[in-house]
């Protein structure tokens, strides 16, 4: 048990960090709409980290476009999150698109659409 916690510290210590790095980069597609890790999981040895990316935005393929700049960055954010963290081997990251709010969304505007009904 107290291993999964350990885990899930991390993970969110991680998380928050990311938050931070990707907060301060520069590029437009990055700030087209509202940006939000939604979750980490990172690898028991901290080899590899798979993170969650949503975006509220206008644009069709904002999210696309986000995640496709957070790759060509990987290396930076790494070595970002290594300073800040103080650990010696940062980890792999792994942009993935998440589109649970978009699906959360939907979900609602048709449960309106029957109480209207």
């Amino acid at each position: 048990m107290p291993r999964n916690s350990k885990r899930g510290r991390m993970n969110e210590e991680i998380r928050r960090e990311l938050i931070t790095i990707i907060g301060e980069m520069k590029d437009p597609r990055l700030s087209a709409g509202l940006l939000s890790v939604m979750r980490v999981e990172a690898a028991p040895d901290l080899s590899s980290a798979k993170v969650y990316i949503s975006m509220m935005s206008e644009k069709e393929n904002a999210l696309n476009d986000a995640v496709g700049a957070l790759r060509k960055a990987a290396g930076h954010v790494r070595s970002e999150l290594g300073k800040r963290m103080h650990i010696r081997r940062s980890p792999e990251l792994l942009f993935v698109a998440d589109d649970g709010s978009a699906y959360a969304m939907h979900i609602n505007e048709i449960i309106k659409g029957l109480e209207e009904e």
